[in-house]
């Protein structure tokens, strides 16, 4: 029998040993972070204050914001941490923690993308059906399993990877801890749970990829019989990106759990790692909403309000100090 001891702690992998790279990797992180949290916080709240986005589409965009939001704040702010410290350990509780939240945002994205396709498909081919069928319990009733999904999803992976035993090694070859990476330095040999898990999540990631296609095929189809050219230039370059994003997203992820493991850490597999957990939620708000309309007409509008009102205490501080001061 061997005696293996049991790790509490683990290494997060850097992106480079040299300290000057480490710091604009920081610096860079910081801005993409800044930018994510600025675009879905503005989301967030002109969807939820402006009563003209109360609509089916923009109700899933403002869960998409919480869920982006949520997402990136999960693995980027202790990567930032962690390369202006030099510090890169991070403890066995807070591992659990980070692997069972991506997973659980991650894969409620996924499910809410997919909803929202099916939106767009509703709204563009079944017009006159729309309101009935994307009526308000229906749009919660997806929302809401959209995120219990996601979370049996992540109490899956997150049970299965760390009832396995860790020893020797604790560097996870990657900036945040993920299932993938864990396995490597994991020191026991039946892998059943976390197997089943990723078969799991992999078949409902492809079923979802699968249906946003559909959706999408459709709404092309659709958008080609449009008789007007500039409507249907409009319609591609709203969707196109959505889609563009949505591939990244999911093709990224399955690459990253389905790649058969490596002794030595790879560059490429950092990389493939920030296009699913950190460019979709910072680009999600550019793509889905900054661009459009109605939603920078609502911003404008909020902002015009925010700013209207010190003018207008400005405006009344006068005739106010007039009215408590009487002249003599």
């Amino acid at each position: 029998m061997v005696n293996h001891t049991e790790l509490r702690e683990f290494l997060l992998l850097g992106f480079s040993e040299i300290r000057e790279l480490q710091l604009f990797q920081a610096a860079l992180f910081l801005l993409v972070y800044l930018a994510a949290l600025t675009g879905n916080l503005l989301i967030i709240t002109a969807t939820a204050l402006d009563r003209r986005l109360h609509t089916p589409m923009y109700f899933f965009l403002r869960n998409l914001s919480v869920l982006d939001l949520c997402y990136i704040s999960v693995t980027v702010p202790k990567s930032i941490h962690n390369s202006l410290t030099e510090c890169r350990s991070i403890s066995f509780l807070d591992c659990v923690t980070q692997v069972l939240s991506v997973v659980l945002f991650a894969a409620s994205e996924v499910f809410l993308l997919t909803a929202m396709s099916y939106d767009r498909y509703a709204a563009i081919c079944l017009p006159l059906s729309y309101e009935v069928v994307m009526n308000t319990v229906a749009c919660v009733k997806m929302v809401a399993i959209s995120w219990l999904t996601g979370g049996l999803v992540a109490v899956m992976f997150s049970a299965g990877t760390f009832s396995l035993s860790f020893c020797g090694s604790n560097i996870v070859q990657q900036f945040f801890c993920d299932v993938p990476s864990l396995l490597k330095i994991s020191c026991s040999k039946d892998h059943v749970a976390v197997d089943v898990s990723i078969t799991t999540g992999v078949v409902l990631g492809v079923a979802s990829f699968i249906l946003i296609i559909f959706s999408y095929v459709r709404i092309f189809q659709a958008v080609l019989r449009m008789p007007a050219a500039e409507s249907r230039a409009k319609a591609f370059s709203t969707c196109l990106p959505h889609l563009a994003v949505i591939t990244v997203f999911i093709s990224a992820a399955l690459f990253a759990y389905l790649k058969p493991p490596t002794d030595s850490p790879s560059i490429v597999d950092l990389l493939v790692s920030v296009f699913y957990s950190v460019v979709p939620p910072a680009l999600n708000p550019l793509i889905y909403s900054l661009r459009n309309r109605d939603m920078k007409a609502a911003m404008g509008r909020i902002l015009k309000g925010s700013l209207a009102r010190p003018l207008l205490w400005n405006k009344m501080s006068p005739s106010l100090c007039k009215s408590f001061h009487p002249t003599t």
